[in-house]
């Protein structure tokens, strides 16, 4: 009897221990984005990325929503997120926050030739940038590097400030919710990435036919896939190589790519956002 429960025993010790060991190398790797869009929208763009992430990394891969573009940021620097989807502006912000120890991993091969477009009413008198002095005008999200610090960086470049040229400055919160701004009338111009702007044309947008594009900026580096700093270097791999196989040639690659908008992705580097890091100083977005 005793013979029979020690072997039951280590039975069981040898089963909690497969199970533990299938639990280590299985993993979790959290995931979140800025959420530059509609959280249902980021939700049905991830869902089948995580599910091709999960079979390979062989991690349990979780989406977590935020409200804030603040918290991809906190969540990177405290370790509560492993991989986020970040803005050109924001992965700067996490550069800084992390001292460096945030690693951006890909990014799309659009993303090295970003733009975003300056939008106003269909039937707006204006003609150029500098028709807009005196205009109510929408923003995206504060740290949005294509809603908000480029168009800004722009605008100042044409000699006008938006701080002072502006009749008032509203921030939407998102590229789409600057769209229903403008064309409800809540903003006589805005700004939006050109990603977003292409994707609301596409869809055939209500609020896309009341308005129209008055400039389009010039190009610049933007989104990427940043990781955590002290994130596994074989995890890291793993990650990066599966972003690089995506291949356009395959069926269930291809829907992967479409819901992100690229046609595939490329690796990429911090320096790469060393301008992004400069149009906000200059902007003072960053003392």
């Amino acid at each position: 009897m005793k013979r029979r429960l020690f072997q039951t025993a280590l039975l069981c010790l040898f089963g909690l221990g497969t199970s533990l060991q299938l639990h280590a190398q299985t993993g979790v790797l959290r995931v979140s984005a800025i959420p530059d869009e509609a959280p249902t929208e980021l939700q049905r763009k991830f869902k089948p990325l995580g599910e091709y992430l999960k079979q390979q990394t062989g991690m349990d891969v979780q989406f977590t929503p935020v409200t804030d573009y603040a918290a991809v940021v906190e969540g990177l620097a405290t370790g509560k997120i492993d991989l986020a989807w970040l803005g050109g502006f924001t992965y700067v912000q996490a550069r800084l926050r992390t001292q460096g120890g945030a690693v951006p991993l890909v990014q799309r091969a659009e993303d090295e030739a970003f733009t975003s477009k300056f939008i106003v009413p269909i039937d707006s008198k204006a003609k150029t940038l500098q028709d807009l002095r005196g205009v109510t005008f929408a923003f995206g999200a504060p740290s949005s590097t294509s809603g908000s610090l480029m168009p800004r960086h722009f605008l100042l470049q044409a000699g006008i400030d938006p701080d002072k040229d502006f009749k008032n400055v509203a921030y939407s919160g998102a590229h789409d919710a600057t769209v229903a701004f403008v064309a409800a009338g809540r903003a006589e111009a805005g700004a939006l990435n050109a990603s977003v702007w292409d994707k609301l044309v596409e869809a055939r947008n209500p609020n896309v036919a009341k308005v129209r594009v008055l400039a389009t900026t010039a190009p610049y580096f933007d989104y990427n896939w940043t990781v955590r700093p002290g994130l596994d270097p074989a995890v890291q791999k793993k990650i990066k190589d599966a972003f690089l196989q995506l291949d356009p040639a395959n069926p269930a690659h291809k829907e992967i790519l479409a819901l992100q908008r690229a046609s595939k992705f490329i690796p990429t580097q911090s320096s790469n956002y060393d301008g992004i890091e400069a149009a906000a100083r200059s902007a003072g977005l960053i003392k």
